[in-house]
C-alpha cells in the first residue's frame, strides 16, 4: 500500500472515531463469507457502521484522538472488525446474539470507559441508551406523583361517603 493511500485512511478512520461517540473492536477471525455478509447485515438494520481495518492504522488513527485510546493498542492483533455505533450497548447486544462466539468482543470504548476483554461483554449489554435512562427517570418522577393522585382520590371518594352518611343521618 502506498504511503499516500495510508495516510488518506487514517485521516478518514480519524474523522469516524471522532463522530461516534463508541465503538467496538471485534475479532472477525474464521468468519466466512457468508457469515460476514450476515453480520453486515445486521449492523446496517441497527445503525452500526462496521469496518475492516489494518491494526497499524487503526492505532495511528486512535492516536490523534483527544482521548489517549493506549488500553486499546493491546488488543490491536490479528484480524480486527470496528464497530461504530451512536447508542453503547446495540453492538454488545448483537455480539451476544451471534451463535458460536465469532466474531468475538476484543475491547470496546463506551460511555467514555475502556472495556477490554471478551468477558466484558455482560457489562456493555447492560449499558442503558440515552433514552432508557430518560424512560427511567420519568418512571421515577411519575410514581410519587402517581401515588398523591390516587391518595386524593382515594380520600375524595371517603370524604364524599362520610358527607352521604351524615345526610341520610
Amino acid at each position: 500500500m502506498k504511503k499516500e493511500d495510508k495516510a488518506r485512511i487514517i485521516e478518514e478512520l480519524t474523522a469516524i472515531v471522532k463522530n461516534y461517540p463508541h465503538f467496538y473492536l471485534v475479532d472477525t477471525a474464521g468468519m466466512n463469507a457468508e457469515a460476514t455478509s450476515a453480520l453486515r447485515r445486521k449492523c446496517f438494520g441497527d445503525g452500526i457502521k462496521l469496518i475492516v481495518v489494518k491494526n497499524t492504522l487503526l492505532q495511528k488513527a486512535l492516536e490523534k484522538q483527544d482521548v489517549d485510546f493506549s488500553p486499546l493498542f493491546g488488543t490491536l492483533k490479528g484480524t480486527t472488525a470496528v464497530m461504530f455505533t451512536e447508542t453503547a450497548n446495540k453492538p454488545a447486544k448483537l455480539l451476544k446474539d451471534v451463535k458460536g462466539g465469532v466474531p468475538s468482543l476484543k475491547a470496546a470504548y463506551a460511555e467514555e470507559g475502556f472495556y477490554v476483554g471478551a468477558d466484558r461483554l455482560e457489562e456493555l449489554v447492560a449499558i442503558k441508551s440515552k433514552n432508557e435512562l430518560i424512560a427511567d427517570v420519568v418512571a421515577m418522577l411519575e410514581g410519587p406523583t402517581q401515588g398523591v393522585i390516587s391518595a386524593l382520590e382515594s380520600g375524595a371518594n371517603t370524604i364524599h361517603g362520610v358527607l352521604k352518611t351524615l345526610e341520610e343521618r
